[in-house]
């Protein structure tokens, strides 16, 4: 029988485990941490804590893959998410929403009603987005986002309140370093996959019970072996490697730890491929959980709401908010847990590219939210920052392949593939080195 040995319990590692037992493999899957999911996991809490997650996570319609991965493990996404039609409005009710119609009328009426930008404005935007269509999507592989709002000649609120968030959530990283490729390659899918496929999906459930607890009860009823809180050290690699070489039937082993991990792991065996996982740089995303206890406070008006972000505006944009009193803070997005979750008077607030200190975010999104909502008694209950959260998506990334060596395979958000660091990202790496490694003799490359 085949034995496909995995390093790594997070959202590509478990797809990829799923695929091979479907495709007949042994698996055996090994997880340093404690409970799987990566970085996309819960955290550990006692029975009398609210359970929080690692992050507020999103997923949108066009995650075909993900919502095809949780079903096959037993999750119906309508009872575990909460679809919402795109809505990036502030609390003043400025910015996008899109109603729930049939593309492309939503995104032309939702551009239409928007409040706080001139019929200019508006039709700067529709002319834009008529453009990126005729160009298929695509654009000069060099250019960055902010790039690609100049030669769109989009205005600057537009770029403010549309584009600089949407860029946020979708490739973690400030429009003057994304990639303007990547970029419209999600509004693409998004845009144009079909019905649904710009809704919002929250997370109406904790992170655990969205895909890593499921997948694993999946694996265990179908015969995988699993080990959580058990590290592969780097001489363990090469040993299940070498008698991997070894032996005469399919044998293979498959890195779905972080870059960083795996890079350590195939330092002696790879050198070279090593060496481009280490390179990669990343952003960082800080999430700050507050408390309301005003008893007057019933929740906030939508269950996931646009906040006035300085975080990655340009200086002019950073003085005038100073001056105007605007309140901007380094937070994009606040979510309701109570209405999501019912968590009670609980709110979490996401610093897409995060910079600064724990402590200093925290106290910076307490008075923004205070600010901009109009919220007292407010308190941090936690904050939760991933230094390494995703990569930096910007123009020209080297991304190193998935085949790393005879038998030996990577798989992740950050392995070559079309997608940004992101849970569809993720899922599509995994399931995608399964497919390869059934098309080649023994794990190896085809000639």
């Amino acid at each position: 029988m085949k034995h496909l040995t995995i390093v790594g319990a997070g959202w590509a590692g478990l797809a990829a485990a799923v695929a091979a037992v479907e495709q007949g493999w042994q698996v055996e899957l090994f997880e340093a941490a404690s409970v799987p999911g990566g970085r996309a996991r819960s955290l550990e809490a006692p029975p009398d804590v609210t359970p929080l997650d690692n992050g507020q996570h999103i997923l949108i319609g066009a995650y075909r893959d993900t919502l095809a991965l949780m079903r096959h493990v037993g999750v119906q996404p309508e009872a575990v998410l909460q679809r919402l039609p795109l809505d990036v409005r502030f609390a003043d009710g400025r910015g996008l929403a899109l109603p729930n119609w049939p593309a492309p009328l939503n995104v032309l009426a939702g551009i239409v009603r928007t409040r706080g930008w001139t019929w200019r404005d508006k039709a700067l935007l529709l002319k834009a987005c008529m453009q990126w269509q005729w160009a298929g999507f695509t654009c000069d592989a060099r250019w960055t986002v902010a790039t690609l709002c100049a030669q769109s000649s989009l205005p600057a609120c537009v770029v403010q309140a549309l584009i600089e968030p949407l860029c946020l959530s979708a490739l973690n990283t400030p429009i003057s370093r994304a990639s303007a490729t990547v970029f419209l390659r999600v509004l693409h899918d998004a845009l144009l996959g079909g019905a649904g496929s710009s809704d919002v999906l929250v997370p109406r459930v904790d992170l655990g019970e969205l895909l890593p607890q499921p997948a694993l009860h999946w694996l265990k009823a179908h015969g995988a072996q699993v080990h959580l809180g058990h590290r592969i050290t780097a001489d363990v690699l090469k040993q299940q490697y070498a008698d991997c070489t070894a032996a005469a039937g399919g044998r293979a082993l498959l890195l779905a730890c972080p870059p960083w991990e795996a890079a350590r792991l195939t330092a002696d065996l790879h050198p070279t491929w090593a060496h481009s996982a280490a390179a990669l740089t990343h952003e960082a995303i800080a999430t700050v959980y507050l408390h309301c206890a005003d008893p007057r406070f019933k929740g906030l008006a939508r269950s996931m709401m646009a906040l006035n972000s300085d975080s990655k505006m340009s200086d002019t944009s950073k003085s005038s908010a100073t001056q105007t009193g605007s309140g901007a803070g380094p937070a994009q997005f606040i979510f309701d847990r109570e209405a999501l979750m019912q968590q009670t008077g609980l709110l979490a607030c996401v610093v897409s590219a995060s910079v600064g200190t724990r402590e200093a975010l925290a106290a910076q999104v307490l008075q923004q939210v205070q600010d901009q909502l109009g919220l007292t008694e407010l308190q941090v209950v936690q904050t939760v920052v991933e230094k390494r959260a995703t990569l930096a998506c910007t123009p020209h990334l080297s991304r190193p392949a998935a085949f790393i060596a005879p038998h030996l395979w990577a798989c992740g958000d950050y392995v070559a593939g079309p997608y940004p660091s992101t849970l569809e990202g993720a899922v599509r790496s995994g399931q995608e080195v399964i497919t390869q490694l059934g098309q080649m003799p023994h794990g190896q490359r085809l000639l």
